[in-house]
């Protein structure tokens, strides 16, 4: 049955050589950019309740673009100043860039591997274990990476910056989608919230991650694709090559 409809449950590119520009091109099928979820930051009275003094800590670990944003807008709301000693370790070279947003990189001490690996982040860790660790997190974050520090005997403490909260669909919001795309595991749970009577059907569902795919089939849902895979690698690689059977 033919693709008509997409619904990715991202924000739309800002970049018009998108990948998904080109799958809506090629198979003649509509992309609707629709994020299932939003990030809302936590106020300054919230983070002060965790009892996590920002200033005590002499790195700062980030394992997103997101932790970086809520990390320095938390700093100013409590009028913070952030030493020029403090010691930055990001889990990849684009989240590490992105501190060019609040600092001057090149005076700074900053550490990433290229894999985006909080594992290939450790050693860099270990190298400085003197240090005291802010891990700057989203409430959904598991701790189940925590256990690797703890076994390193990296004096960490995580210290919630952010939220994950369902990006709700208006009563006159139409859903005639083909197909939904998920990102995570949050989408989903949103999805069932704004849809508790939702029937599946012919819609297909495509899931980004072991944790979303798992997240699907414990709702009930039928995984169509799953990536990342062996032939294809990102969410367009396998759109694209279910989309040459369904829509070719």
């Amino acid at each position: 049955m033919k693709v008509n409809k997409i619904l990715v449950s991202q924000p739309q590119p800002t970049s018009e050589k998108s990948p998904y520009f080109d799958i809506a091109l090629k198979y003649d099928t509509e992309i609707v950019f629709r994020p299932f979820i939003k990030v809302e930051g936590l106020s300054a009275r919230e983070f002060r309740q965790q009892k996590v003094n920002i200033a005590e800590f002499t790195a700062v670990i980030f394992t997103a673009k997101t932790a970086v944003d809520h990390f320095f807008r938390l700093c100013e709301e409590m009028r913070i100043t952030i030493p020029v000693t403090l010691k930055y370790f990001c889990t990849s070279e684009t989240i590490a860039n992105y501190l060019q947003k609040y600092i001057v990189y090149r005076k700074r001490k900053i550490f990433a591997p290229t894999s985006g690996k909080l594992a290939d982040l450790l050693p860099f860790m270990i190298k400085h274990k003197q240090e005291k660790f802010l891990w700057a997190v989203s409430d959904v974050n598991s701790g189940a990476d925590s256990q690797l520090l703890i076994d390193n005997k990296i004096n960490f403490t995580r210290g919630v910056m952010y939220r994950t909260v369902s990006n709700d669909f208006g009563p006159d919001e139409p859903f005639d989608y083909d197909m939904l795309v998920f990102f995570s595991p949050q989408g989903i749970e949103s999805l069932m919230k704004n849809f508790p009577d939702f029937k599946q059907g012919d819609t297909r569902i495509a899931a980004f991650g072991p944790a979303t795919a798992k997240s699907v089939t414990d709702a009930g849902l039928r995984l169509d694709i799953e990536a990342p895979a062996p032939d294809a690698p990102s969410m367009p690689a396998a759109l694209d090559r279910y989309l040459a059977k369904s829509n070719g």
